[in-house]
């Protein structure tokens, strides 16, 4: 028996209730219907299980409390965060950065090491830089540029490619790509 939440703060059980009335449920999930506090503890008592408040409010207009063994409840909630929480898939973003007037070596390098990225599975956020007089040419020189990005992923032969989320910022420009599938 337990008197204190240790753990779950947010949640009433045994004499932290203070409802006088409460539909109850019993630990093998039978509707018990409304029945008093006091009833309700010496129930959950006699079954060696916590009284827990499950609402607040339920459809009769009583508070709804079940019959449990609530150490093992928490352990299970627990449990299952962590299992959720594994399951979870992070996405790294590996950011490449680029001028306008790159040389043909760095370029071809920052490709291929982004077509590494991409196999990996990470997303690639290609920046490119535009500063001082280059920021007058934007729009000529940042679209030819994102067209050669595409151009060289296409004869990399990754076909299941998908780019997204441009951004035209005045100095950065920027696009996410992504192989789909991975």
């Amino acid at each position: 028996m337990k008197t204190r939440t240790e753990g779950a703060p947010s949640q009433l059980i045994n004499e932290k209730i203070r409802f006088d009335k409460m539909q109850v449920i019993s630990f093998d999930g039978k509707n018990l219907g409304v029945i008093t506090r006091d009833d309700a503890l010496r129930l959950a008592r006699q079954t060696d299980h916590d009284l827990v408040l499950i609402a607040e409010q339920g459809a009769d207009g009583f508070p709804v409390a079940k019959v449990m063994d609530f150490g093992k409840a928490l352990y299970a909630k627990k449990k299952q965060q962590v299992e959720a929480k594994k399951s979870q898939k992070i996405i790294q973003v590996k950011e490449v950065k680029l001028r306008p007037k790159i040389a043909e070596h760095d370029y071809m390098t920052k490709i291929n090491q982004a077509i590494e990225f991409l196999k990996d599975g990470k997303h690639v956020k290609f920046t490119i830089m535009f500063k001082g007089r280059e920021a007058v040419m934007r729009e000529e020189r940042g679209t030819e540029l994102l067209k050669k990005i595409d151009g060289s992923f296409e004869q990399a032969g990754l076909s299941k490619i998908v780019a997204e989320k441009d951004s035209k910022a005045p100095q950065l420009w920027s696009r996410v790509y992504y192989l789909k599938g991975k």
